[in-house]
């Protein structure tokens, strides 16, 4: 079998078991001819969460020939003798996995396609099980000494745990490979599997022929004795609806029903209204556009020219028209931008912020309607915001001004303040403050993103992940947790 065909049946496999459907992707995993060593681990893991234990071993054996330093490997079979009560046979397979770490503290197995870390101390403590299984409490006592020495933060409470019981000559609870997590193909060969169109399919932008969609490669037309010398009489191209119109100017939009264009932009006139606007398309985009910015354009086949091309304007740009208010294109226009106009009354105030925004107000509107629209737009609080007039921050904008005076610097409906934060006087504000976490319950995971910690440890929130996991951190260490592990501590709590 070949590596594409071995590797389509793997990655078609996982899948199986990503949505548990386990008897499927043992069917696929059995139909690989020369498996792989991670396929026969995947194999092994099948009929180990199936509990047919014999052909778990089997399946273990074959990967351990193939790949004799694959120390979950050995994990794996360990526990499986285990299972059967053969404990000698497990306790020389963990110590064979132990071997195989070469006395680093783990091995993570995520650069190979299987998320999961197989850490030395959990190895030792299967062994001084094996052995406290066979009565061998004192071997059982060193290997946990052994495997203090190689213990993690996150691991450190499974060892104490376990040499409390062999101090009682108590037996301890096994460190289990987790269930459903298998050895995965590498994603970007997994990719390459699928066949790519690198050139992809032809589409008819402009055609002098109407409802035109054919785009692939016509035959040779018959040559006819004395056809025409010339073509027809000049046609005008019909590439878009509308009437082709180049751009003079920039134009930005002040409003979402309006479109932004540059100078050499060609554009299709959809319709004109009365108050010099114009309904335009421009890159399978609509909106509105001055007419007095753009120009009328033609472009004839016949002659190969280009009539009314876009030229070089050295003078500024016209002033915006005024927008009627019945519809830049009248009572018959375009419902969809007659919902969007601003009123004659409303102003556009600019905001330089730490980015650049803008709000509509009405004109003369009182400093609370004004701080309250900016306040909504920053989702902050109005007390922590100050307005002011000038980029200094001299002249103020706040409860005791003017604002006639505010307004009467308005020009053409439009007006620029500047806005800056500040920390509320008493403490910090409440979007500010720290927030921490009591544990409810001890936590501990073998995922390194994870944060372990124990019950009534403080944690410290950093993020909400989403509405199950957190992040916090803890003991100097910082990861996920779930959300239900922890709760607040209340603000007149230390």
């Amino acid at each position: 079998m070949s590596f594409v065909d071995t590797l389509r049946l793997w990655d078609e496999a996982v899948t199986c078991a990503d949505r548990e459907d386990w008897a499927e992707a043992l069917s696929i995993f059995l139909s690989i001819q020369q498996p792989n060593s991670k396929i026969c681990f995947d194999i092994g893991c099948i009929h180990l969460l199936n509990q047919d234990l014999d052909a778990a071993e089997k399946a273990f054996d074959c990967s351990i020939r193939k790949d004799e330093h694959l120390a979950v490997a050995f994990f794996q079979r360990g526990i499986t003798f285990y299972k059967k009560k053969r404990y000698e046979e497990s306790s020389a397979d963990f110590q064979r996995a132990f071997k195989a770490l070469r006395n680093n503290q783990l091995i993570d197995y995520k650069a190979l396609g299987l998320r999961y870390i197989l850490y030395a101390c959990e190895v030792l403590h299967n062994i001084a099980l094996a052995e406290a299984q066979l009565g061998n409490w004192e071997k059982a006592q060193q290997n946990l000494a052994k495997a203090l020495d190689y213990k993690t933060e996150a691991k450190l409470s499974i060892i104490d745990k376990a040499l409390q019981a062999t101090l009682k000559q108590k037996h301890f609870k096994l460190v289990e490979f987790p269930l459903k997590t298998l050895f995965k193909p590498n994603k970007n060969y997994v990719a390459e599997l699928e066949k790519k169109d690198y050139l992809g399919k032809a589409k008819v932008v402009a055609s002098v022929v109407p409802q035109d969609e054919f785009s692939g490669f016509a035959p040779l037309q018959p040559q006819v004795e004395d056809g025409p010398a010339a073509p027809k009489e000049p046609e005008v191209l019909r590439a878009l609806e509308g009437e082709a119109h180049t751009v003079l100017f920039e134009f930005v939009p002040e409003t979402s029903d309006e479109l932004a264009v540059v100078p050499g932009n060609i554009v299709f006139v959809l319709q004109k209204g009365a108050d010099n606007w114009a309904y335009v398309v421009f890159n399978e985009r609509k909106g509105l556009v001055p007419y007095n910015y753009l120009e009328r354009l033609e472009i004839s086949l016949g002659s190969k020219q280009v009539k009314g091309v876009a030229r070089l304007h050295s003078r500024d740009a016209p002033s915006r028209p005024e927008r009627s208010q019945g519809g830049p294109l009248g009572s018959s226009g375009n419902t969809q931008q007659q919902t969007t106009q601003q009123t004659n009354n409303s102003c556009m105030v600019k905001i330089h912020f730490t980015f650049n925004f803008a709000v509509s107000v009405p004109h003369g509107s009182p400093y609370v309607v004004l701080i309250e629209k900016i306040s909504q737009k920053l989702k902050i609080p109005s007390a922590v915001i100050t307005l002011s007039s000038d980029a200094r921050g001299k002249r103020l904008v706040d409860n005791n001004t003017q604002m006639k005076n505010v307004w009467s610097r308005a020009q053409g409906g439009r007006i620029t303040l500047w806005c800056t934060t500040k920390e509320q006087t008493e403490g910090k504000s409440e979007f500010q403050r720290e927030i921490h976490l009591v544990a409810l319950h001890s936590y501990e995971s073998s995922n390194p993103e994870d944060l372990s910690f124990q019950e009534g440890d403080q944690i410290r929130l950093l993020s909400r992940v989403n509405q199950d996991w957190l992040e916090g951190q803890c003991n100097g260490n910082t990861g996920i947790f779930p959300a239900s592990f922890a709760e607040e501590v209340p603000m007149n709590e230390p």
